[in-house]
């Protein structure tokens, strides 16, 4: 029997890397994201199922755990990646931006760690997987709600791991750099206005500045070593905040 894999955000970046590795490592993903269509296209693609889910609602979150049990009768793995960013200075942070990153970034992963949980319990395996960001180590202007949200992740996977460790549940955190995704493109744009540069000043001057390696991130990178940590092997790993940070924090 193949294990299931549920991925959020899984109709690109990131996400689909994801989905895309766990499914070619024999895994049934279910692909989770409010793009339906192309959500529902890449799970054809894959042999998958896809949930169409809000995540920043309580019951988007129920829906995509109870459809998943419904239909296979258990989870095995689970992948955090649902999210987006808003760049603003904070006396200018709408504050309804505040609360809906903090639901699908912080709130949901707790959800759906939740209701997994059971399952995972009950089997004695499970693989949880947050995918958080340097941002969950360290800070950066402009970024308020996507920052506090990813150090709460961390803290999340932390506990969690603690709590998971004698049912064979392991919780980790991947930390990267900045990604080459639909995401990050945006991104640029909103710091290129934010701190009046050009595209390529921001990626030079901001993105790339801290980092020992000089280029962007991709997303079947984050992928593989995601794919690893869903592994018995990568069993003796879990609470560990995993970065792919470039050098980053090496100073």
């Amino acid at each position: 029997m193949s294990r299931i894999a549920i991925v959020t955000g899984a109709a690109s970046g990131i996400g689909l890397a994801c989905a895309e590795r766990l499914a070619a490592d024999g895994m049934h993903v279910v692909l989770a994201d409010v793009n339906q269509q192309a959500g529902a296209e890449h799970a054809r693609r894959l042999k998958g199922s896809f949930v169409p889910a809000d995540l920043t609602e309580r019951r988007g979150c129920r829906k995509l755990v109870d459809e998943t049990l419904r239909a296979h009768g258990t989870v095995h793995v689970l992948v955090n990646n649902a999210g987006y960013q808003h760049v603003s200075p904070i006396e200018e942070f709408p504050e309804e931006q505040w609360e809906r990153m903090l639901a699908l970034m912080l709130t949901a992963p707790f959800l759906l760690t939740r209701y997994c949980w059971p399952a995972m319990k009950k089997q004695k395996w499970g693989r949880i997987v947050n995918i958080a960001s340097i941002h969950a180590l360290v800070a950066s202007p402009y970024k308020a709600a996507y920052i506090s949200a990813k150090h709460g992740l961390l803290g999340l996977t932390r506990t969690a791991a603690l709590e998971g460790g004698e049912h064979g549940i392991t919780v980790n955190a991947i930390c990267p750099a900045y990604v080459r995704t639909p995401l990050v493109d945006s991104q640029i744009a909103d710091q290129a206005r934010a701190n009046r540069l050009s595209p390529k000043d921001v990626v030079e001057t901001i993105m790339l500045a801290p980092a020992a390696v000089k280029r962007l991130i991709e997303p079947a990178e984050v992928a593989d070593f995601a794919a690893y940590l869903c592994t018995e092997p990568a069993g003796v790993i879990t609470g560990a905040a995993l970065t792919m940070d470039l050098g980053w924090t090496a100073r």
